[in-house]
């Protein structure tokens, strides 16, 4: 876990990103967002989300330093939003039973 804390740490995004996903934390929902961002019905474990939301936020980031057409701040933000708050998750909530958490899918594009 420290691991993982550590990754999310090290990672660096434009100021306003950061800001706006901070304040989006506030109103964060694990299940509505992660459902919205994964089509799951039940959403996956923090460490697990958040390695899946890192997988897609760095795809979003590279089109966005490569300025490509396709890339929306909308979608970079809803991902860093849940970045946020799942890291705030996972670092002040008790070890928990993982038995009854789903783990994530693989896959290598996005949800629609």
């Amino acid at each position: 876990m420290q691991d993982l804390l550590s990754r999310l740490k090290n990672l660096h995004r434009p100021r306003l990103l950061v800001r706006t996903a901070r304040i989006g934390a506030s109103s964060y929902s694990r299940d509505r967002d992660l459902r919205r961002i994964f089509g799951y019905a039940k959403p996956p474990r923090s460490a697990a989300a958040i390695l899946r939301l890192l997988d897609y936020e760095h795809e979003l980031n590279q089109q966005r330093l490569g300025g490509d057409a396709g890339y929306t701040i909308t979608r970079h933000v809803e991902l860093l939003i849940a970045l946020v708050a799942e890291a705030e998750y996972l670092a002040t909530s008790p070890r928990r039973d993982i038995s009854q958490e789903t783990p994530v899918q693989t896959g290598n594009s996005f949800p629609n």
